[in-house]
């Protein structure tokens, strides 16, 4: 993710995760990628539509979803959380960020949708 590296380069570590988010929007949207921001993902239940309050920082080209985070260090609930998401929403790939490290190669996450997993 060219874009994302960019920022990190620019920024550095240690700002809060929405100066990232704002900045990596600026640069996608610079380079023409569709994007949108602050998704809502609801929950579809036997018929019902579940609105949980979870949204997807950033959706790019209706098929790649990006969870930002600035912190110390990834939990597994950050990885259960974009796994939800893809899930929930269908998208085929998704990619976790932690922005707050010193090379950003060792903060990205790449996720394929579990579904997929299972014909592979």
């Amino acid at each position: 993710m060219d874009a994302s590296v960019g920022v990190h380069r620019e920024l550095g570590p240690g700002l809060l995760e929405s100066v990232y988010e704002q900045c990596l929007l600026h640069e996608l949207t610079a380079r023409g990628i569709s994007t949108k921001t602050q998704v809502s993902v609801p929950v579809s239940y036997r018929g019902l539509h579940l609105e949980m309050g979870f949204r997807a920082d950033l959706i790019l080209d209706d098929a790649l979803l990006i969870e930002l985070k600035a912190v110390e260090s990834l939990l597994p609930v950050h990885k259960a959380q974009i796994i939800t998401y893809l899930k929930l929403t269908r998208l085929p790939l998704g990619l976790l960020i932690n922005f707050n490290v010193p090379l950003l190669k060792d903060g990205l996450h790449r996720f394929i949708h579990p579904a997929l997993l299972r014909n592979s």
